[in-house]
């Protein structure tokens, strides 16, 4: 098995496919610039955060301790990183109507099995 090594890493582009499909730049919530320093080096930086490399630099380590939330972002790429990860764990937004009428547990229909509808003249 090959290890990846940290110049193949920065090399390849970073893609958030699940949350961004159609990428950074196109979806209205980050900056032209801010796009492209999480396309250029969002691999190292999620590499790092996750443990799969060790940091080699003080950049890096400050970057690490941003993404744990330990410090506030200083650095252009730790904000972009820090609002990529804001935006990503960000709650779901519910329905604006509520629950739905079928997946309601209080939800009952009174007289059992007669689901014919009488109209009367």
């Amino acid at each position: 098995m090959t290890t990846i090594n940290r110049d193949q890493i920065s090399q390849k582009p970073f893609n958030d496919f699940k949350n961004y499909p159609y990428g950074f730049a196109r979806s209205g919530d980050f900056s032209i610039r801010e796009s492209e320093l999480l396309s250029t080096h969002g691999s190292l930086v999620a590499a790092l955060v996750n443990g799969e490399l060790e940091p080699m630099s003080a950049e890096e380590q400050s970057l690490i301790a941003v993404a744990r939330g330990e410090k506030a972002p200083e650095t252009q790429l730790e904000k972009a990183w820090s609002k990529y990860q804001a935006r990503i764990n960000r709650p779901k937004v519910g329905s604006m109507y509520g629950r739905s009428r079928y997946t309601d547990d209080s939800f009952e229909i009174a007289g059992g099995d007669d689901d014919d509808l009488v109209v009367e003249d």
